[in-house]
């Protein structure tokens, strides 16, 4: 007890608090409840892409494609089988080291993996989209669509959210 008769821990708790009142566990758990909910959404947008890429190559028109072209496919597949590989580890991670006690460090793992995946996501959708676009439209106005389409991704995938985290971290 202090000398005003206020315990330490009442005392802290009238001091304004920011955040969540968690343990590094309790922080790692929700952490990682969060990321898998956001790697169920790239998981299933990428596993619809992933499988038309997967067929196209079954196409009687993908037999008509040019070199550059098939060169293209064969890139956006093997981005495609990355990116697939890249969403599913943290799964992998995580059951790998589950029960061993190191969760916070396991999220943060997974978190990096997770970013990484996001760039290959990103490349996969480009080079796919610039593959679709060559079949449908003129070389040049494939390759500004896709060039704009790639600008669209790093504002909303990284500047947007540089900047958010820039400009709410300041006001606190």
């Amino acid at each position: 007890m202090a000398e005003t008769g206020v315990h330490r821990e009442d005392a802290a708790d009238e001091r304004p608090r920011h955040g969540r009142d968690e343990s590094a566990e309790e922080r790692a758990d929700r952490r990682w409840v969060d990321l898998l909910q956001e790697l169920r959404v790239a998981q299933t947008g990428m596993q619809i892409l992933f499988g038309v890429l997967l067929i196209v190559v079954f196409q009687p028109a993908f037999a008509t494609l040019g070199g550059a072209d098939r060169t293209l496919y064969v890139t956006a597949v093997t981005l495609g089988a990355a990116t697939v590989a890249a969403l599913i580890a943290p799964v992998a991670l995580h059951r790998m080291v589950a029960g061993r006690h190191i969760k916070p460090e396991t999220v943060l793992l997974a978190a990096a993996i997770a970013k990484a995946s996001m760039g290959l996501l990103a490349a996969t959708m480009s080079a796919a989209l610039l593959l679709l676009l060559r079949v449908a439209v003129d070389d040049t106005i494939a390759a500004v669509l896709t060039g704009a389409f790639v600008l669209w991704l790093l504002v909303l995938w990284l500047l947007l959210p540089m900047w958010a985290r820039r400009h709410y971290s300041s006001r606190r």
